[in-house]
C-alpha cells in the first residue's frame, strides 16, 4: 500500500511545501525597509543555558544568559498551556530547580502537552568558527494532568504514546549551534542575503534537515524566538592536522533529511511526492590559510514506490509496488534535486541478480525517460567483493569527467566567491548505509586532493593518501560518520567499516560486521515498529485526535504478536523435545512422547514461518506509507 500520509497527519505533502513557501513570504514581508539592506543588525542567537524551575502547577523555563535575562515562559501541568512571562514570581517557591540548555519543542497528545527539553550536551567542535554541540540527553515535562479525566482506552492510548516518548529521548546523532544555522550548507548560507543571516536561527534554516520542525509550532507562535533550537539529525566530525606550518581544518557534516523519516524496513523507497528514505546531504568542509572549500554529495533510497516487510527471513522479499504514478514520482524527486543542486549524476550501488538486480533494472528504466540525469550502474559486491578499497577506481574512472565538472565550492577571507560547485553526486545502494558510505569517502577523498591543491597546502602532483599519518586520519571521520548515519536509520554499526579505516577487509571487521548484521536482524524484525511509530508522531507524520479513532485496538492473534510469543513457543517445544528423548534412552515409552513433541514444535515452527509478518513489530500508528 502506498499513500502519501497515514490517516491522521499533518505530514510534508507538495501542498505543505506550498504553504511553507507562502508563509515565509508572509514573514519576510514583515520586515522593516531597514531589516531588508542589513543595516547594523546584530546576530541573534539562541539561550545557551536556561534554568528549569518546578512548580506543583507549572514548569517555568528562564533564561540564565547575562545577554539575555527576560526570556522566559511557564507551562501549565493541567493544560500545557504556554504564555511568555516577564520579571519575577513573587513569593512563589519552586520545589525543584535545575539547569538545561534548550527547549527542543512541544508534542500535545490526547491527555496534554509534553515539553522536549535538553539535559545534557557535549561540544563537538567548530562549525564555520561557532561552537556545534551535540545531544546527550532529553527530557519530556509531562504536562498531562488530564489524564485523569480520560476514558479507560485513552489512557492506555496515551500510555503508548508516552512509550513512544521515551524512545524519542534517546534519539541519537542530533547537533545543534546557539549561534549558527548548521542546517545550511556553505554554499548556500553564503548565498543568503544579509537579512536572512541577522534574524533568528529558525527563520534562516533549510525546513528539511530540521529534525525537530514539528515541535516548534507553539514555541513559534509565543515568539520564543531566543530559546528556539533547531536541531540536526545526521552526523558531526571534524579533524586538524598542518600543511606547511599551516593549520588544516576538515569538518564532515551530514544532514538528514525529515521528509521520509523512518527505520530502515519500514520507510523504503520513495512516496508520492518523491520524497526518499534516509536521504542525507553530506559535506566536506575544508578550511585552510582563510579559505574555505565545501564539498557535497547525497545518498538517498532508490526514489521507486517499493518495500521489504520484515517476516522474521533474514532477507525479506523486495517488492516494487505497481501505481501508475511511478514515472511521476522519480521526475517529482529529480526534479527537487535538480533545483536545489544542479547537474545530477547517480550512481546505483545495487547488485546486478536477485531481487536487487530486479530493483536495479527497474530503477535504470526510469532512468532513461530522464536524459538529463546521467544513471551509473556499478556492482559494488561483484567488483570490490575482495574488499579491496581501491577497486573503487574503476567506477572513479567512469564518473570523473562528472566530479571535475561539478567542482566544490570556494570563497575567501573576505567573503568572494572563487568557484561554486554546480552538480552533485547521488549515491545509493539497497539501504544507502554500508557501500554507499564506502564509496563517497572515495569521491570526497579524490575531491579533498583538489580542493588541498588549489589552496595551495598541496602541489599539483601531491595527494592526502602520500602522508600516511594524515591520510589516517582522513579516514577516522568518514567510518564514525558511517556509524553514526547507520545507527540512526538501522540500530547498529555501519558494516565494511574496514575499507573505510583501512582499505581493506580484516578478520576483526568481519566478526564486528557478522555482529553487527545478526543485531540489524533483531532491531528490524521485533523493535523497528515501534521506533517508526516514534519518528511518526514526533515529525508530525500522525498527529493525535481525540476524534480519531484508537491505533492500538489489536485482534486477539496481533495481541499475541512480537518475539517473546514466537520464541517461548519453539524453545519451548525443543525443550520438551529434548527432555522426552533423554527419558527415552531409559524407557521406550517416552519415545512417543518424544515423536510427538518434536511433531508439535515442527509444526509450531512451521506456523511462525508461515505468519512471520505477524511475529514482528510493526507500525501501527502509519503502517506502510
Amino acid at each position: 500500500m502506498v499513500s502519501d500520509h497515514c490517516t491522521a497527519t499533518n505530514g510534508w505533502s507538495g501542498c505543505a511545501r506550498e504553504r511553507e513557501g507562502e508563509e515565509s513570504e508572509r514573514r519576510m514581508a514583515e520586515t522593516t525597509t531597514s531589516e531588508r539592506h542589513g543595516e547594523g543588525l546584530p546576530r541573534r542567537p539562541c539561550c545557551r543555558e536556561l534554568q528549569l524551575q518546578e512548580f506543583p502547577d507549572k514548569y517555568v523555563i528562564r533564561s540564565l544568559d547575562p545577554d539575555a535575562p527576560d526570556h522566559a515562559f511557564s507551562v501549565g501541568r493541567s493544560d500545557g498551556h504556554l504564555q511568555p512571562i516577564s520579571g519575577d514570581l513573587g513569593s512563589e517557591t519552586p520545589f525543584k530547580v535545575s539547569t538545561i540548555y534548550g527547549v527542543a519543542g512541544v508534542i500535545r497528545l490526547l491527555a496534554g502537552a509534553y515539553v522536549l527539553v535538553i539535559t545534557a550536551r557535549e561540544d563537538v567542535g567548530t562549525y564555520l568558527g561557532y561552537s556545534i554541540y551535540r545531544v546527550k540527553s532529553m527530557r519530556f515535562l509531562s504536562c498531562n494532568e488530564a489524564l485523569k479525566h480520560s476514558t479507560s482506552q485513552e489512557k492506555k492510548d496515551e500510555a503508548y504514546f508516552m512509550s513512544l516518548l521515551r524512545t524519542v529521548e534517546s534519539t541519537p546523532g542530533l547537533y545543534y549551534s546557539y549561534e549558527r544555522d548548521i542546517t545550511l550548507n556553505l554554499q548556500r548560507a553564503c548565498k543568503l542575503d544579509e537579512v536572512r543571516m541577522h534574524k533568528p536561527l529558525w527563520k534562516q534554516g533549510d525546513p528539511r534537515f530540521v529534525w525537530n520542525r514539528n515541535l516548534l509550532e507553539e514555541l513559534i507562535e509565543i515568539k520564543l524566538d531566543a530559546l528556539i533550537i533547531p536541531l540536526i539529525q545526521g552526523s558531526f566530525q571534524m579533524i586538524q592536522f598542518t600543511l606547511k606550518k599551516s593549520p588544516v581544518k576538515i569538518t564532515l557534516i551530514s544532514r538528514r533529511c525529515n521528509r521520509r523519516l523512518g527505520t530502515r524496513m519500514w520507510r523504503r523507497g520513495a512516496n508520492l511526492d518523491g520524497d526518499t528514505a534516509n536521504f542525507i546531504e553530506t559535506e566536506q568542509l575544508v578550511e585552510f590559510e582563510g579559505l574555505k572549500s565545501s564539498f557535497l554529495q547525497i545518498r538517498g533510497s532508490i526514489p521507486l514506490l517499493w518495500e521489504q516487510i520484515v517476516d522474521l527471513s533474514y532477507k525479506p522479499q523486495l517488492n516494487i509496488i505497481s501505481h501508475e504514478e511511478m514515472p511521476k514520482v522519480v521526475e517529482r524527486h529529480f526534479h527537487d534535486l535538480m533545483q536545489r543542486y544542479g547537474e545530477i549524476v547517480v550512481v546505483d550501488l545495487t547488485d546486478k541478480h536477485g531481487d536487487e538486480g530486479e530493483l536495479s533494472r527497474a530503477f535504470a528504466a526510469e532512468m532513461e525517460k530522464l536524459p538529463h540525469v546521467r544513471y551509473v550502474s556499478f556492482d559494488f559486491h561483484h567488483i570490490c567483493g575482495k574488499g579491496n578499497f581501491d577497486d573503487l577506481q574503476l567506477l572513479y574512472d567512469q564518473i570523473k569527467e562528472n566530479v571535475e565538472k561539478q567542482g566544490y565550492f570556494l570563497v575567501n577571507a573576505e567573503g568572494e566567491i572563487l568557484s561554486e560547485q554546480n552538480g552533485i553526486m547521488r549515491v545509493n545502494c539497497i539501504d544507502c548505509l554500508d557501500r554507499t558510505n564506502v564509496t563517497q569517502s572515495y569521491l570526497a577523498r579524490k575531491s579533498l586532493n583538489s580542493q588541498l591543491q588549489c589552496m595551495a597546502a598541496f602541489s599539483s602532483s601531491e595527494c592526502i593518501s602520500m602522508y600516511d599519518d594524515i591520510y589516517h586520519m582522513f579516514k577516522i571521520p568518514w567510518a564514525e560518520h558511517g556509524d553514526e548515519i547507520s545507527l540512526e536509520y538501522a540500530g547498529t554499526h555501519a558494516l565494511k567499516g574496514d575499507l573505510v579505516r583501512y582499505g581493506r577487509q580484516t578478520l576483526a571487521g568481519l566478526i564486528k560486521d557478522g555482529m553487527s548484521a545478526l543485531s540489524r536482524y533483531y532491531l528490524n524484525n521485533f523493535q523497528d515498529g515501534i521506533r517508526q511509530d516514534a519518528m511518526d508522531l514526533i515529525s508530525g507524520r500522525y498527529s493525535v485526535s481525540r476524534n480519531s479513532p484508537s491505533p492500538f485496538q489489536l485482534n486477539a492473534f496481533e495481541s499475541l504478536s512480537y518475539l517473546p510469543v514466537a520464541s517461548v513457543l519453539i524453545v519451548g517445544g525443543l525443550t520438551l523435545t529434548t527432555l522426552t528423548l533423554n527419558q527415552a534412552r531409559h524407557n521406550a515409552q517416552h519415545f512417543v512422547s518424544s515423536v510427538v513433541w518434536a511433531g508439535v514444535t515442527a509444526g509450531v515452527m512451521a506456523l511462525v514461518k508461515a505468519n512471520g509478518k505477524q511475529f514482528c513489530s510493526r507500525p501501527r500508528l502509519c503502517g506502510l506509507s
